[in-house]
């Protein structure tokens, strides 16, 4: 699927499938440096991160190993609480490992806040934060990230992972959600 399968449904794209490439390939070098001699477990959050974590993955020149969390963040209507429950928690046992957590995108903050703690409390030897877009002014509490690919104003962002009702997941860039899909 791509731009023009969608046109309609879009205001613009953010970001090409070149342009996210080319990020990903360099919060990698940024990573394999970090973690010179280190293997990392990558903790990827379902269903968002599924693009990012593949990319990511293979562009990495550090020895890896992967698994997968899926948790819900539920409150009144729309409004997030930070009340989080685990849909799907990790096989890996996380004592001693050094953990990157893999998200797609943050906005406020409120699940990512909980899930960084929840895996801390299981013994790593440490636990870092690698996200492709984030939200600066959707934030809601303050959760230090270590890798960034870039920062979005406050709206809605399809492709690459990220979904409006379980569609668009599949497109191969980002783009803002024109108004009229959602609303």
């Amino acid at each position: 699927m791509d731009s023009h399968d969608v046109q309609a449904d879009l205001k613009h794209v953010l970001y090409s499938r070149e342009d996210i490439q080319q990020r990903v390939g360099e919060l990698a070098e940024q990573i394999d440096a970090d973690y010179r001699g280190r293997d990392i477990l990558l903790v990827g959050v379902l269903k968002g991160a599924v693009m990012v974590m593949a990319d990511l993955s293979r562009s990495l020149h550090s020895h890896i190993t992967m698994d997968w969390m899926a948790v819900s963040s539920y409150g009144s209507g729309t409004q997030a609480s930070g009340v989080v429950r685990i849909l799907k928690d990790l096989e890996t046992d996380l004592m001693g490992k050094h953990v990157l957590i893999v998200e797609d995108i943050i906005d406020s903050g409120l699940t990512l806040s909980w899930l960084r703690a929840n895996l801390l409390s299981r013994g790593p030897a440490s636990v870092e934060i690698c996200t492709l877009l984030r939200k600066p002014d959707a934030a809601k509490v303050d959760i230090d990230v270590k890798y960034v690919g870039y920062d979005i104003p406050s709206e809605f962002v399809v492709g690459y992972g990220l979904d409006f009702a379980e569609k668009y997941r599949n497109l191969d860039f980002i783009g803002t959600l024109a108004p009229h899909v959602y609303e």
